[in-house]
């Protein structure tokens, strides 16, 4: 197009530099590996609500010349069935956002699954909420922890948050206001703890990720948490919200508050996206699937 438009008002222009297209076509049809990665949703029978998450994962493949293969779970199933009867195979869990409890509790056991088996886990948004919930319940001595978000309970480990920093200014909401215009909704910044993973990802102490969202870590339980293992690998500008949680004994269990496939690019892979990848890499070349046997007790 660039060409017959040079033409059409005899432009003399350079040649364009594909170089990095070139190089993403390659990586794009002729990759040098496969990883299979799950994908623990409630919309899975509407994939579109899931665009912006599987084209980021597909370009966090060409950042490391893999195919992502991804295998579309509906959360409620493992409410029933065992996640092993699902999960099998697998290099990778991904849970993405989502509102409502419809199928809470399988992702919930889905972060579970992966923590127990040392599987790679990323949460994302409603998929950070249940992580915490499930290392609340399971990891820091709080069997009944939910979200608020699901009704009244007595240990609500997630809940409403009702005000917020947006630069200088500080919004607030109620409880019964409009669900759309009271969401943290857009770009915040965000601090990366030392020491921590994400920000080792990152490469960079400080980020600016898009957020889209009303519930938050309830920080009243973090002190205990962070005790009994789960690290806080970044919090909000004003060190008031929780914005990523991480386990520091296994493998790569990333789960963040804010939605980083919204930012990511063919040529511009998102770091959490590309890491995530790269550690379903390593977990393929490192685990034998002959030897799985199903955990002794499993429940939420």
């Amino acid at each position: 197009m660039d060409d017959v438009v040079c033409r059409h008002f005899g432009l003399n222009a350079p040649d364009p530099d594909l170089t990095t297209w070139k190089d993403i076509h390659v990586r794009k049809t002729k990759p040098e590996g496969e990883v299979s990665i799950a994908v623990v949703g409630k919309y899975t029978g509407l994939l579109d609500a899931y665009k912006s998450l599987s084209e980021a994962l597909d370009h966090g493949g060409i950042a490391n010349n893999v195919r992502v293969k991804l295998n579309w779970i509906d959360s409620q199933i493992f409410e029933g069935d065992t996640p092993l009867d699902y999960l099998e195979g697998t290099h990778g869990i991904l849970v993405p956002g989502g509102f409502g409890e419809r199928g809470a509790e399988g992702k919930i056991l889905a972060a579970k699954f992966a923590r127990e088996r040392g599987i790679p886990y990323f949460g994302i948004c409603f998929g950070m909420q249940m992580a915490v919930i499930e290392a609340a319940r399971n990891m820091a001595g709080i069997p009944n922890a939910n979200s608020t978000e699901f009704g009244e309970t007595d240990e609500p480990v997630v809940g409403l948050m009702t005000e917020w920093l947006k630069g200088n200014s500080l919004e607030k909401r109620q409880n019964d206001g409009d669900l759309g215009g009271t969401m943290r909704l857009g770009a915040f910044d965000c601090g990366l703890a030392e020491n921590s993973r994400v920000r080792s990802i990152y490469g960079q102490e400080e980020i600016s990720e898009r957020h889209r969202h009303r519930y938050e870590v309830n920080n009243n339980f973090v002190d205990q948490m962070q005790q009994a293992g789960l690290r806080i690998g970044g919090w909000s500008a004003d060190d008031s919200l929780v914005e990523v949680v991480e386990l520091p004994d296994h493998p790569w269990f990333v789960a963040c508050q804010f939605h980083p496939e919204f930012t990511s690019t063919p040529r511009n892979g998102h770091p959490l996206f590309s890491g995530f990848v790269n550690a379903a890499i390593e977990y393929s070349q490192s685990v034998s699937y002959t030897h799985l046997t199903l955990p002794t007790i499993y429940s939420v």
